[in-house]
């Protein structure tokens, strides 16, 4: 049988895959999807009991947004952060949690202003962003952390 090797956009694992009329193939370390669906090309939403292990536990850097429906300027961050997951997937996750949803990560975090953006590497939080702030300076932090 033959096979590819798949890098998986999501956590930058080699896959070996058999290609097959139907199969949708799933990374063996993160389980995101090899066929360029739901692979880290978008935000993933995170809750306080997924938290670790899609933050915590991610064996790529994080970006978290913690946001709010009501929230004016997370609306305008919400459509960058979209385009962001895109351009850099395989690199970097980026997640989003609903603080209205998910008290206990905000109090955790002490997250107190949205948006407010927490990089994570390794497992630790090594930078932040309040407030809602241009492409730029949000590609730059990314940037530093990848």
């Amino acid at each position: 049988m033959e096979y590819v090797i798949k890098v998986c956009e999501n956590c930058g694992a080699k896959n070996r895959v058999f290609e097959r009329p139907g199969s949708r193939p799933v990374c063996g370390r993160c389980s995101a999807s090899l066929d360029g669906t739901g692979s880290g090309a978008s935000p993933v939403a995170v809750s306080d009991g997924t938290f670790d292990s899609e933050v915590l536990g991610s064996p790529v850097p994080v970006l978290v947004d913690f946001w709010a429906p009501w929230c004016g300027p997370c609306s305008m961050v919400g459509p960058v952060l979209d385009q962001l997951a895109k351009d850099y997937a395989g690199r970097i996750k980026i997640a989003k949690i609903n603080v209205d949803e998910n008290p206990s990560c905000s109090a955790r975090y002490s997250v107190r202003s949205i948006p407010t953006m927490l990089f994570f590497k390794n497992g630790r939080v090594v930078d932040t962003i309040v407030g809602a702030v241009p492409r730029a300076t949000i590609e730059e932090k990314i940037r530093s952390v990848i």
